[in-house]
């Protein structure tokens, strides 16, 4: 569905990592199968209410020096050629993330992992790394889905305007940019959780008014 979707938009083959570069990337950042021990994620997105994989525990959890930004242009998803939106990353910087941490167990770990990969690696947009992560029960070590400087749709820390502006207009065949930011913003707080970035955005976002 979404090769057919790249094809309608004239992209090539090469719009999206192939399976063998998947996998490949995924067994470099955590071994192969007969290694795996249970895995912790690390999820500040879609992840907190929409994780896609099998999971036997979770915890609130912080991530020290990272922090969420709209960082990263698509035209797919939740945007489109006509109305690109921007997708939430995971920034270096001053303070915290908040959001909460999934452990896969070892048995379950490589399987679902690879179902991870495909979700979220699938244009290279992030930056797998194994970071250490706070929870009230103890520190963990957590796979995180970080920001790629590299690669060639990421744009940075915007002006807070300037995300608004594109979040307000944007939509793809899975919403509009602002139901994400909604979605998201109401997740954190029903977790009890808070981020003045997201909910400056969207107050800004609102005060638009475009949809």
């Amino acid at each position: 569905m979404w090769d057919q979707r790249a094809r309608d938009q004239g992209r090539g083959a090469d719009w999206r990592w192939s399976d063998e570069q998947l996998e490949a990337t995924r067994i470099a950042l955590l071994g192969p199968a007969e290694r795996q021990h249970d895995l912790w994620v690390f999820g500040y997105g879609s992840l907190m209410w929409d994780p896609g994989f099998h999971f036997a525990e979770v915890r609130l959890a912080e991530l020290p020096q990272h922090r969420r930004r709209f960082s990263c242009r698509t035209a797919l998803g939740r945007g489109s050629p006509e109305y690109p939106g921007l997708m939430l990353t995971l920034e270096p910087g001053a303070g915290r993330c908040s959001g909460l941490a999934f452990r896969i167990e070892a048995a379950v770990a490589a399987h679902e992992s690879g179902m991870l990969w495909r979700r979220e690696m699938i244009r290279g947009i992030y930056q797998p790394r194994l970071l250490p992560v706070r929870t009230p029960q103890g520190e963990v070590t957590a796979l995180v889905f970080a920001a790629n400087a590299a690669h060639d749709d990421h744009v940075g820390e915007l002006a807070l305007d300037e995300a608004a502006a594109i979040i307000a207009r944007a939509e793809g065949v899975l919403g509009t940019n602002r139901q994400y930011l909604e979605q998201l913003v109401w997740q954190l707080e029903h977790l009890g959780l808070d981020d003045g970035y997201l909910q400056q955005l969207l107050q800004r976002v609102r005060q638009l008014g475009l949809r």
